[in-house]
């Protein structure tokens, strides 16, 4: 059995102080957003207690599916790197970008900067560049872990994302070449390829995303951003089902009021069974209302059909 725990959306503060010319533009949306609601909601002391239980749960990997910063101000990347560090280390550790990590266009770079180590795939050396970082592919056994971005620099009010036709390309050659090795491929993913959002969050190719995953096939997709859970099935080839799941924000309260903070374990056994050749059971755990002992929420078994690439 293989377990990987996957946390999302931390929002890690306090936000450093910043200089009067770092504020124009965007960031000082952003900046009176977190002043106003966000340093309220997301508490270091809450994030410590979840970091705690995944540290109890001792999972095989973690995967983390972006927003670790609030607005993209140098000093951030730094604090998330240090975040990172306390999770683990590069090779257990598996993070993509999510929408506020590229917040603006000047540091959208500085999360490959700061944790290239956690967003390499395997034998990948040197430097990863923007262009060519995603997907990249980490193999942990029979478990595929494949990273790609939506992060893109967006205007102020937009908190959109984009995987882009060449990454949609190269997902769907590195899809198929894994399936055809019998691996349960997981798609970590920060904007979900599907649900109803608002225009100003979504992913603008969803419809692409979902069209490469319905041809190429995977076991999971595991995603944020909207700070609350969500499972959905997707088509996938040969009528599967590919379940599409989204963890709440790991820096959120008891009393959130999107929903409370936590993470969720997946536990991914391999079966005898023809048609059903992978048993995934998906644990949610986190705070309940009113209480900080973070536990079992819920347990949800979610194998389907094998969907094998064409």
């Amino acid at each position: 059995m293989f377990v990987l725990a996957h946390l999302t959306d931390a929002h890690l503060g306090p936000l450093p102080r910043a200089r009067f010319r770092e504020l124009a533009g965007k960031r000082v949306l952003g900046v009176l957003n977190w002043r106003r609601g966000r340093r309220h909601r997301f508490s270091s002391d809450t994030i410590d207690l979840l970091l705690a239980d995944i540290k109890e749960q001792a999972p095989d990997h973690i995967a983390v599916t972006g927003d670790l910063v609030n607005v993209g101000l140098p000093d951030e990347y730094h604090t998330a790197l240090r975040f990172l560090e306390v999770l683990g280390t590069g090779t257990d550790v598996t993070v993509v970008p999510g929408n506020h990590d590229a917040y603006v266009r000047s540091t959208a770079h500085h999360a490959l900067l700061n944790w290239g180590e956690y967003m390499r795939g395997d034998g990948a050396g040197g430097d990863v560049t923007a262009a060519h970082a995603f997907p990249f592919v980490r193999r942990r056994g029979d478990v595929a872990l494949i990273g790609v971005s939506t992060a893109i620099p967006t205007q102020p009010f937009m908190a959109t994302g984009r995987v882009g036709h060449a990454q949609l390309e190269r997902l769907g050659r590195e899809l198929d070449e894994l399936g055809q090795q019998g691996l349960f491929r997981v798609v970590l993913i920060h904007h979900p390829p599907c649900g109803q959002r608002a225009a100003h969050k979504r992913l603008t190719d969803a419809s692409a995303v979902r069209a490469c995953l319905a041809r190429h096939g995977a076991e999971l997709v595991i995603c944020g951003h909207d700070h609350r859970p969500m499972v959905e099935m997707l088509p996938g080839p040969n009528s599967g089902l590919i379940p599409v799941v989204e963890a709440p924000s790991f820096a959120a309260g008891p009393e959130d009021r999107h929903w409370p903070g936590g993470y969720h374990l997946y536990r991914i056994e391999r079966t005898q069974e023809a048609a059903f050749p992978w048993r995934c059971t998906l644990e949610a755990r986190g705070f309940r209302a009113g209480g900080l002992e973070v536990a079992a929420r819920t347990e949800r078994l979610l194998s389907a059909p094998v969907v094998s690439a064409r």
